[in-house]
């Protein structure tokens, strides 16, 4: 069977268990090396070679590409960009998840063999590689690192880094990524300086293999063994990375610095063109959105992305604003929004019962919230795909029914023959009454009867005792109604809001009944998929609900082993009504736009991406703007 990359990536094939040597020094070698040069394939024995990887569909820039589309490769360099962050941090170390609140952007230290852009669904372009190799059962993958990628202190990064990193991974990451890591990858080997190999465990599922492997992170070898240190464990530093920006100051709690390396290695690649253009990042600490947004006004940092809609509707009017000093502008986004709304903690026997996690939902009114609370700037959430690609609708049809009707009795027979799950509708009162009789009739259904004091009592007479989990305290006033309706359903129910450092040590314990919650999904799912919504990882920081089904865990190992896109969606499709069906999470809204605000000293490209507002990767510092508002006394 011809390789389904052959017509779109730059390749070439040989026998890899042969001398490499061998290929390399002999004429073959040149004739590959100037067809790949020209963007032509080149067949051999049916193993793949490619500056990128899709496991899909088309790899849209040839090996020879001079810059993406969306960039302007002649971006000045310079300035600064800050932004904000909420809460505190203690940590530098994104990996120690069970220790320590790490700062933001943490990770942007360090660099992964290959990259996506914000123009494709599902491509990874070499990054701190040059190629990568594999056969067409992707029994393994080779990549063949580049020769001048160097870390941040002038070291020169090896395949004894990747290695390593690989190693610290398996041991060291969070329990689900080991475990994951482990059952994907049999045996890793150094070929050499530059070529570093992992072949898969055969019962691993092919899926994801190659862009798993392609996401690895590289970190120094020589550092950890310096220092002793280890990836689980919280501190202030962290292993030099080879990325554009490095770690300038850090003041624990209140301030983070990313200043751009001046001797970066791959500012001339590429990829790189148009991108990473401001001297430093810098991100400042608030204890709410409520004094970031003050802070904001006052020029205290000059990038906000708004994600509140009374603030974007009616608070934009202060002095900055009105003397033309900040832009407010409005951008398309077309990125997948996260699969966001009121969490059950499944893990809880309360909520055992569909019936009265339909009801608690049934009385949350998106159209009254949208409308008075929300300036009627949202869009009701439907799907944990909001996207025509992946989206479940109408009745299941096609492909999608034949993957259903094979689950057989491990699905609701129902789902067979109605249409996608959709929100309840809502009036525009408060609280809808026909919702609110609905809901009683489903919790006297599932045994809650209401009493003479109002509330919901089972068999035994116990109320349903309900806490609702919450930190941010602008989310109070979309959250409270919502409360008061359930009051009026007769649940006994706390509204209860915590400081930061709380919230993530009792959702990391999965110590929560209820609260605002998500999931983010892909446009294209892989082995990823099960880890969010398997019952192996059904505790895991990744499936806040702890929801497990065996007709999901079928589909996921089928999305796994999915030959084609449509297959994966028509899979996706179907695990989206079942998911919709069980009713885990009470679904609110998404907006499908990006809310920017920023003092007037910034540009972007004319064409931004469909994937990505990108402020912090390919937008640029405009200097003589910078000095008029300095000038003007916009900044402080």
């Amino acid at each position: 069977m011809q390789n389904r990359h052959q017509n779109h990536a730059i390749a070439r094939t040989h026998d890899v268990t042969a001398s490499r040597k061998a290929v390399w020094m002999s004429g073959t070698a040149i004739l590959v090396g100037m067809m790949l040069l020209a963007g032509k394939a080149f067949a051999q024995d049916n193993v793949t070679v490619s500056h990128a990887y899709n496991e899909y569909g088309d790899i849209k820039y040839p090996a020879d590409f001079a810059h993406l589309d969306y960039v302007n490769p002649d971006a000045p360099l310079g300035g600064e960009i800050s932004i904000s962050a909420s809460g505190t941090f203690d940590s530098m170390n994104p990996f120690a998840t069970l220790e320590g609140t790490p700062g933001a952007l943490s990770s942007i230290v360090w660099e992964r063999l290959m990259t996506a852009t914000s123009d494709e669904v599902g491509t990874m372009y070499c990054l701190v590689c040059e190629t990568l190799e594999y056969p067409d059962d992707q029994s393994w993958v080779i990549f063949n690192l580049r020769k001048d990628v160097a870390f941040s202190d002038g070291r020169p990064m090896t395949a004894e880094d990747v290695i390593f990193t690989h190693e610290l991974m398996r041991e060291q990451s969070t329990p689900s990524f080991r475990q994951g890591i482990v059952a994907l990858v049999d045996t890793y080997e150094a070929l050499d300086d530059y070529t570093v190999k992992f072949t898969f465990n055969p019962d691993a599922p092919t899926r994801g293999r190659i862009i798993q492997m392609a996401n690895a992170l590289v970190m120094q070898k020589a550092w950890f063994e310096e220092t002793g240190a280890r990836m689980d464990q919280s501190g202030l530093e962290a292993s030099p990375g080879t990325a554009e920006y490095v770690t300038a100051s850090v003041d624990p709690g209140r301030q983070i610095i990313y200043e751009r390396n001046a001797d970066y290695w791959g500012k001339d690649l590429p990829i790189n063109v148009g991108r990473g253009n401001f001297d430093s990042i810098r991100i400042e600490y608030f204890a709410d959105t409520s004094a970031a947004f003050e802070a904001f006004k006052a020029g205290e940092f000059t990038f906000r992305t708004e994600t509140s809609s009374i603030n974007w509707a009616t608070s934009y009017d202060f002095p900055a604003i009105e003397n033309e000093w900040v832009v407010r502008q409005e951008f398309e986004d077309g990125t997948l929004p996260a699969a966001t709304g009121f969490v059950f903690n499944l893990r809880d026997p309360k909520f055992a019962d569909r019936r009265v996690r339909q009801a608690i939902g049934l009385v949350y009114n998106f159209t009254w919230t949208n409308d008075n609370l929300q300036y009627g700037l949202f869009q009701q959430r439907e799907s944990f795909w909001e996207n025509d690609r992946l989206k479940a609708a109408g009745l299941p049809t096609g492909r999608e029914l034949e993957i259903l009707e094979a689950l057989g009795d491990k699905i609701d027979p129902e789902i067979l023959t109605t249409e996608a799950v959709m929100p309840h509708r809502s009036g525009d009162r408060p609280l809808d009454r026909g919702n609110l009789r609905a809901a009683l009739a489903l919790m006297e259904e599932a045994g809650w009867v209401t009493g003479d004091d109002g509330l919901l009592r089972n068999a035994d007479g116990k109320t349903l005792d309900v806490e609702f989990l919450e930190t941010r305290q602008s989310f109070d006033r979309i959250i409270n109604p919502y409360i008061e309706n359930l009051k009026r359903l007769g649940v006994n129910i706390t509204y209860n809001r915590v400081d930061p450092a709380q919230y993530q040590a009792r959702t990391q314990d999965n110590d929560f009944e209820m609260l605002f919650g998500y999931w983010v999904n892909g446009l294209q799912e892989g082995t990823g998929f099960s880890q969010k919504f398997g019952c192996e990882d059904k505790d895991d920081v990744f499936n806040p609900a702890g929801y497990c089904s065996e007709a999901i865990d079928a589909i996921g190992d089928q999305i796994a082993a999915a030959d084609d896109y449509d297959e994966m969606a028509a899979l996706v499709r179907a695990a989206d009504r079942i998911m919709r069906h069980e009713y885990f999470i009470v679904p609110i809204w998404y907006l499908g736009k990006n809310w920017a605000a920023y003092f007037d000293m910034y540009e972007h490209p004319e064409n931004l991406p469909e994937f990505g507002l990108g402020h912090l990767d390919y937008w640029w510092f405009n200097d003589e703007k910078f000095e008029a508002l300095k000038s003007a006394g916009a900044l402080r």
